[in-house]
């Protein structure tokens, strides 16, 4: 059953490299290419601010979940670092399991308003693409950031050491975990 989990999690983890990396691109060439475009022809590509507006979206939400895998996320370790190890290590436990039950509570909220728009039947200006396309990336990152959250919960239960995320320990430099730990 491990090996199936590991292999599903490798495999979510390529995808949300390919969706960021391909959201960042898309920005970049939409950006860059309708400025271009603009200042040197005179015309502005009517579809670039949606395409963008949608990547942005992508790379937002997608990001939730990597970030949380990695340990990347924004935290304010001042009181984190200068407590004791049990007191690190509670704090360890409570901050993931809290972040993913919230992240949960966001993705219920956010596939209510998806629904919602789904339901308006509105489309981009544009392209004239159903809005929820755009908006649907709120809930799948929402639940994807939860689970990762989840997962770092569990490490650090199942781990005497304290871990930021699955794959970083607290205090190694900044560096991967080179064996991450079972999940």
């Amino acid at each position: 059953m491990m090996k199936v989990i590991k292999w599903l999690d490798n495999i979510l983890r390529r995808v949300e490299e390919v969706i960021l990396s391909l959201a960042i691109l898309v920005i970049t060439v939409m950006v860059a290419g309708n400025a271009v475009s603009r200042n040197f022809f005179g015309n502005s590509w009517a579809f670039a601010e949606e395409i963008s507006q949608l990547a942005l979206f992508m790379a937002t939400f997608m990001g939730i979940s990597y970030v949380a895998r990695k340990g990347r996320h924004i935290s304010m370790s001042a009181l984190f670092d200068t407590v004791p190890f049990g007191f690190r290590k509670a704090l360890a436990l409570l901050i993931p399991l809290t972040t993913g039950i919230i992240l949960l509570g966001l993705a219920y909220f956010s596939w209510g308003y998806v629904q919602s728009v789904i339901d308006s039947g509105r489309v981009t200006s544009a392209l004239r693409l159903p809005y929820y396309i755009m908006i649907i990336w709120a809930p799948i990152g929402f639940v994807l950031g939860a689970l990762q959250f989840f997962r770092n919960f569990w490490v650090n239960v199942r781990n005497k050491d304290v871990y930021l995320a699955a794959e970083r320990k607290d205090y190694d430099d900044d560096t991967d975990v080179e064996n991450p730990p079972s999940i």
